[in-house]
């Protein structure tokens, strides 16, 4: 299994989308890693998030990669991986923090 960590600020996803985004990802890291992913939700409580001295509005997903990867991979699946939620839900590439990190050592 992939791991993977999404934080989004409370009542920002309906649990539809977040159904539909889990069911994405899941595509993504088999696309990506051969493997199925096992993704943590964290809903950030309303007013507890804040970018740039404004309420934020955010949203952090990291995946574990199961591989070291090289730079240019990196940036390949990042890309498609902050693409899921423009495509899906419509935000702004400025509203995604996307993370892959190598797996722990």
């Amino acid at each position: 299994m992939v791991k993977a960590t999404c934080f989004i600020h409370e009542n920002q996803i309906s649990s539809e989308d977040i159904a539909l985004l889990t069911s994405e990802l899941g595509y993504f890291t088999q696309r990506a890693f051969g493997m199925p992913i096992d993704i943590t939700w964290i809903t950030v409580p309303k007013n507890s998030g804040f970018t740039v001295g404004k309420l934020s509005t955010t949203i952090i997903i990291t995946v574990q990669s199961n591989e070291i990867l090289a730079q240019s991979r990196r940036v390949l699946l990042l890309k498609e991986l902050c693409d899921i939620w423009v495509g899906e839900l419509g935000m702004s590439i400025n509203e995604i923090v996307g993370i892959i990190t190598d797996p722990p050592n």
